[in-house]
């Protein structure tokens, strides 16, 4: 009897990240910034620039160590070809915000509002998020390793070639996101919702073993 045709292993397309080469820049401080202003080739150490109006302000080529963005106004702001490193905010307020080439070391966001932004080429490495809301974002080329996020909130988002590693993740929200290549292996999660947008997420087979009984549950089937 002939044997079952072979079927083609699937791949998964990685994350595309641009590294972020930053030289010659030069000592600048936080005391400066200014809303809807642009900032080129600055490094900011130990920055507090909390509680500031810095609505449409535009970062680029800048490198911040240690800076505290608590209760910032960011909506609608941009980080292009950017390195921040352990970035500090219980309150962090960044709706609509653009992401582009960025690196972000072992930041500690409390809540995160992000709702509506989009990010192209961005590593988070460390670090803990208690409540990232991405949702309705636009994310592409999007690497995070080695982190803590306590509620990821997608729903509705548009997701592709993300990877997730090596995380630890309480809840994920995918209600009505539109996702291709987006890759939890490695990472741990307790729930799952919007399983009904489930669709280009890879898992690994333990994790499908997690997910059995609540695929199952939305589905409406019964395993006896």
């Amino acid at each position: 009897m002939a044997g079952r045709p072979a079927t083609a292993a699937a791949k998964v397309t990685a994350p595309r990240l641009t590294p972020v080469r930053l030289e010659n820049l030069t000592e600048q401080p936080p005391s400066d910034f200014r809303r809807g202003e642009r900032y080129d080739g600055g490094r900011y150490s130990r920055a507090e620039a909390d509680g500031l109006e810095l609505s449409g302000t535009d970062f680029a080529e800048c490198e911040f160590e240690g800076v505290s963005f608590n209760d910032t106004q960011l909506r609608g702001s941009s980080f292009r070809d950017c390195i921040l490193g352990e970035l500090y905010a219980p309150v962090f307020k960044a709706a609509r915000s653009a992401w582009r080439d960025v690196e972000l070391r072992n930041p500690r966001l409390g809540s995160a509002e992000l709702y509506e932004s989009g990010w192209q080429s961005v590593h988070i490495d460390g670090g803990k998020l208690d409540f990232l809301n991405l949702r309705g974002a636009k994310l592409a080329d999007v690497l995070i390793t080695d982190c803590i996020i306590n509620e990821l909130d997608l729903g509705s988002a548009a997701g592709t070639r993300v990877a997730l590693k090596n995380c630890t993740i309480g809840s994920l929200d995918l209600a009505g996101a539109k996702l291709k290549d987006f890759d939890l292996r490695g990472t741990e999660f307790r729930s799952i919702s919007g399983l009904g947008s489930v669709a280009g997420v890879v898992v690994d087979e333990y994790q499908l073993g997690l997910l059995a009984p609540l695929l199952a549950a939305h589905l409406g089937v019964t395993v006896l």
